[in-house]
């Protein structure tokens, strides 16, 4: 049940983005021929009055088509209605609509989260928490004298407060100072100590202990009182995953070769999806919110195949005056959809392969 959950978000997120494109060329009157969930042979399908409606074999995203592709169209090619016959406004409006539409959603989510069952947080205390020491005998760490259990309170005179930046300077002081003696004050129970660990230079050229380190802090659940207040919380909770999910974009596109392992398929996101609610239901709501606005922000990049792309296509017509060639955007778009099948297909073996219960049948 947990693993239908998940692909039941999925497939929600999907129909929610591609109704996007739907309603808003349809509320300005423009014609849409097709509207697909999925690539590939045709699963189920239904026609209406201008529009099929089908669900496909891949589920790796889906599309929403217009007659302006379509060379059997009986639609003659001035139409007024037609999507490449709207001024530019028109089309970004269309083109974006998948992406507000997510972002839209992702933000409910929340909201409803925040409104009944609450969403996990932390309340931080002073300092960082060791909760493991690596290597016990070996580690620089435990011949420092560091040992599980202890919290980091400062580091070099500098105060770990009660916030989540607390686990970012100290992460960030070791592993810039390779070689370089670093004064820690420890709590070990009631006790206060002063320890000196040097940190060792990894591969990477950056310092490191040996040791696992948490923030410290009692999870609890943070609910709104009213609806107000629901709002509000829902929408600090949104700014939230919105800015994380943007910093790890940038993480990949500025250090892609050390961060490409973490790229996941629909597989891998199923099994993170099934595992969420496994243990605790209601979080499958924040994890639909989190798929939400990553599919939304890796929608609006400016790559083929994708909105960021056609919005890339618009942005030059809107500068010099024409649209590129129909052929020249066509042999873009083909190409970047072919690649982006490919990856899709790449990390689907990927991840079903490394899934546990293909890993024992090769133990």
């Amino acid at each position: 049940m947990s693993v239908l959950a998940a692909i039941a978000v999925l497939a929600l997120l999907i129909v929610v983005h591609e109704l996007g494109h739907f309603l808003a060329a349809r509320l300005q009157g423009i014609r849409v021929n097709r509207f697909s969930i999925g690539f590939g042979p045709v699963l189920a399908k239904y026609q209406g009055k201008e529009t099929e409606y089908a669900v496909r074999a891949f589920p790796l995203g889906g599309y929403v088509g217009f007659p302006d592709d379509d060379e059997d169209s009986p639609i003659p090619p001035d139409d007024p209605d037609l999507l490449r016959n709207r001024p530019i406004l028109d089309r970004t409006i269309v083109i974006s609509a998948g992406v507000i539409a997510n972002l839209i959603f992702a933000y409910f989510l929340l909201v409803s989260q925040v409104a009944t069952v609450g969403y996990p947080d932390i309340q931080y205390k002073p300092g960082v928490i060791v909760p493991q020491v690596m290597a016990k005998d070996l580690s620089v760490a435990a011949i420092a004298g560091i040992k599980e259990g202890d919290i980091v309170l400062s580091v070099n005179n500098q105060t770990l407060g009660a916030s989540q930046d607390a686990l970012i300077n100290l992460r960030g002081t070791i592993q810039n100072s390779p070689e370089k003696p670093l004064n820690l004050t420890i709590k070990r129970g009631e006790e206060s100590l002063n320890l000196t660990v040097t940190p060792e230079r990894g591969a990477d050229g950056k310092g490191k202990i040996g040791v696992v380190l948490s923030p410290n802090g009692e999870q609890i659940r943070r609910k709104a009182d009213n609806v107000l207040k629901a709002f509000v919380l829902g929408a600090d909770e949104f700014q939230r995953i919105a800015v994380l999910t943007v910093k790890g974009f940038w993480q990949l596109v500025s250090n892609f070769q050390e961060n490409a392992q973490q790229v996941a398929g629909p597989v891998k996101i199923v099994e993170y999806g099934a595992a969420i609610a496994r243990n605790d239901i209601s979080n499958l709501i924040q994890f639909a919110a989190l798929i939400s606005i990553n599919l939304a922000i890796l929608n609006i990049l400016p790559l083929p195949a994708l909105d960021g792309g056609q919005l890339a296509f618009l942005l030059i017509e809107g500068i010099i005056g024409k649209p590129l060639p129909m052929k020249l955007q066509e042999g873009i778009m083909q190409t970047g959809l072919f690649l982006l099948l490919g990856l899709g297909v790449f990390l689907i073996v990927r991840d079903t392969v490394n899934l546990a219960v293909f890993q024992g049948l090769f133990q």
